[in-house]
């Protein structure tokens, strides 16, 4: 399957908003982030169906998908960013037109629960999407000029990524030495584990995984790593990519439990010995790299290093 670029936003152009997942809990987020973009130069359209409540979700599963739809199938949209994640995207991956999505592609950008649409729009038609920053999470408040300048300049430019680097200059570290090239593909751990077994799961041989999560006890990253290790999916790709693991602790601290870091030595050194580097700054964090699903990458781990050897959107 070829992959399907967007085209790049420019100023002036139409952004719509959508709530896959969650809305939340102060909707006036909402607000500030669509004023963050039109204090850009954008037009911005909300779905008609953000900031609903239903449980846990932002409205029906059909009025979701409803809004999912209409953003990709109004010709005048350019890039669709979601509200936050939260829990829901994975309940309409089943019901989504794929083929409506094939024939309009465009910017799709958030990360978290959003990742379970990101890696089907991958899987079933090719579509490179942006695991990026989220309206009522990195735009209604104090916004990072890193997280700015890296997503704004990925989604705006037909230039090539280049090399990938943290806040500051600083170095990822190695785990593992050695060289790899693939499609990065990722990143939620959770996510990605949900939907294996799944026609929604992407082929990953010859890829290069991209993996973080957030709020997960180390057993808990232990059951999924191993899920994925029985899958045979570390025999299928290249290497390792670890973002931000945030708060993967016990969460009683008398417990017994082994270290986070004492999980990934396990499964990646002892294991499987892939060329795998970590601390690079993407997941749930303030200062988060934006990682476009489904392009070509260098790794080398050896000398600490990731670049990414394509463009994201067409002109």
């Amino acid at each position: 399957m070829s992959l399907i670029k967007p085209k790049k936003l420019n100023k002036g152009d139409l952004i719509g908003i959508i709530s896959p997942a969650s809305s939340p809990d102060d909707l006036s987020r909402i607000e500030k982030g669509v004023l963050y973009l039109e204090s850009l130069g954008y037009r911005v359209e909300v779905g008609k169906n953000v900031g609903k409540y239903y449980g846990y979700l932002a409205g029906t599963d059909e009025e979701r998908l409803e809004d999912l739809h209409s953003m990709f199938q109004n010709k005048n949209v350019k890039a669709i960013f979601c509200v936050r994640g939260g829990y829901g995207s994975g309940r309409i991956l089943d019901k989504i037109n794929y083929n409506l999505i094939k024939k309009n592609p465009k910017i799709f950008v958030g990360y978290s629960d959003i990742n379970a649409l990101q890696l089907a729009f991958y899987s079933k038609i090719g579509l490179v999407s942006f695991i990026g920053p989220m309206l009522a999470v990195d735009f209604y408040d104090e916004i990072s000029p890193f997280t700015e300048e890296n997503f704004w300049k990925i989604i705006t430019s037909d230039k090539k990524i280049g090399k990938i680097s943290n806040p500051n200059s600083e170095k990822f570290f190695t785990l593992n030495k050695g060289k790899a090239s693939g499609k990065i593909v990722g990143s939620n751990l959770t996510l990605i584990t949900s939907l294996l077994g799944t026609e929604f799961f992407p082929k990953l041989n010859d890829s290069i995984l991209l993996l973080e999560d957030i709020h997960e006890e180390p057993y808990r990253i232990d059951r999924m790593l191993n899920q994925l290790r029985l899958a045979k999916v570390f025999k299928q790709v290249k290497g390792i990519v670890l973002g931000n693991f945030i708060e993967c602790v016990p969460k009683d601290p008398e417990t017994r439990s082994f270290t986070l870091n004492e999980i990934i030595i396990d499964y990646f050194q002892n294991k499987c010995k892939l060329p795998l580097i970590y601390n690079v700054n993407h997941g749930h964090i303030k200062h988060n790299i934006t990682i476009p699903i489904g392009l070509k990458c260098n790794l080398n781990a050896t000398k600490g290093t990731l670049e990414i050897i394509e463009n994201a959107v067409t002109k």
